[in-house]
Parts: C-alpha cells; sequence; structure tokens
C-alpha cells in the first residue's frame, strides 16, 4: 500500500454498552441533546443510531492511568461553552465531575450515563 493511501477515511459509529435502550435512548436524546438517525428491529434486537449534530469525530490516544486502563475507550464529545454544558448535565441530574481547566488544554469534564458509561465533554 502506498503511504498516501488511507486504509481508515473516517469513523462511522462508536457503540456504547447499555443495558436498557429506552433508557438510554432517552438519556441521549433527552438529556444530551441527540438526535435519532435510526431506530429499527434487526434480526437480533434493534438498531439504535444517535448523532450530536456534527460527524466530526476524532480518536485519542491517552497513556493508561488510574481508571483509564488499556482496554478502556474513551468518547469526548464537543461543546461551545464547557460551562454552560456542565450546568445543564449537572441541572438535570447528571453524574458529572468538576470542569477540568489545565494552562494551554481545553476546559473539559466527564460525566457518567445511567449506565456507568463514562464520557468527556470538551471545548475545541
Amino acid at each position: 500500500m502506498s503511504a498516501s493511501a488511507k486504509v481508515i477515511t473516517g469513523i462511522r459509529t462508536v457503540s456504547v454498552p447499555v443495558n436498557d435502550q429506552d433508557q438510554a435512548l432517552r438519556f441521549f436524546v433527552d438529556t444530551l441533546g441527540f438526535t435519532v438517525v435510526r431506530d429499527m428491529p434487526i434480526p437480533t434486537g434493534r438498531w439504535i443510531e444517535l448523532a450530536p449534530g456534527s460527524d466530526d469525530v476524532v480518536v485519542t490516544l491517552d497513556k493508561a492511568t488510574g481508571d483509564v486502563t488499556r482496554g478502556s475507550i474513551i468518547i469526548r464529545f464537543t461543546t461551545d461553552d464547557a460551562a454552560a454544558a456542565h450546568a445543564a448535565l449537572t441541572g438535570a441530574g447528571v453524574d458529572a465531575d468538576e470542569i477540568i481547566a489545565w494552562p494551554g488544554v481545553p476546559p473539559m469534564f466527564a460525566f457518567r450515563d445511567p449506565d456507568g458509561n463514562t464520557f468527556s465533554i470538551t471545548e475545541p
């Protein structure tokens, strides 16, 4: 393969394991503001696709430390205002950490969905 050929050209989906699809759907749509792209039966159950409003996705390679170990996947969503996003989520009863504001790093914070999956929200 030539150096200019790209095997990976983008990310189509990131799968989040949940116990209750209806509860997770309500959380992502009603609390986080995602839109439903697809919600349909499939032979093995149900296929649900949600979009946050943009299809821009990046993958980061974070050093394994503490609770973030090899085998963990970190998904970071973007927001224009981390403080406003934090206030909205905590106001809705979401379990969220304090905002991290390190010099030279965009403000960000982690939060958990009802299934205990951890996500981060960061400014661009």
